[in-house]
């Protein structure tokens, strides 16, 4: 199992009209292709205007694969563009995380 973290700051004052686009535009497109996200959240303190969002996959072939097929949806690419007009992203930081061994184990119980 791996963990794709995925950090997004929108400019100040936009980080709620950048959620509604996403909720309307791209969750169910990126759902389709990647299923449920372990955490989608946004950030209560510290940089408020950042959210998090935590995606879980068998493998790094299995996260290929399917982010393959997310890029390839032509309504995704509908929905990048519409989101890059709006301009309120300025900034994306994305970590591949793996369990420790003690939790690995913990979840296979």
């Amino acid at each position: 199992m791996i963990y794709d973290h995925r950090t997004y700051t929108c400019r100040p004052g936009t980080i709620g009209k950048h959620l509604k686009l996403y909720e309307a535009e791209g969750w169910q497109i990126q759902k389709k292709h990647l299923g449920d996200p372990a955490v989608y959240a946004a950030t209560e303190t510290g940089d408020v205007n950042s959210y998090v969002h935590i995606w879980q996959y068998e493998s790094a072939a299995d996260r290929a694969a399917k982010r393959a097929n997310l890029k390839n949806d032509p309504e995704w690419q509908e929905y990048l563009k519409k989101s890059a007009e709006a301009g309120y992203l300025v900034s994306q930081v994305n970590k591949i995380l793996v369990p420790t061994p003690f939790f690995s184990a913990l979840n296979e119980k």
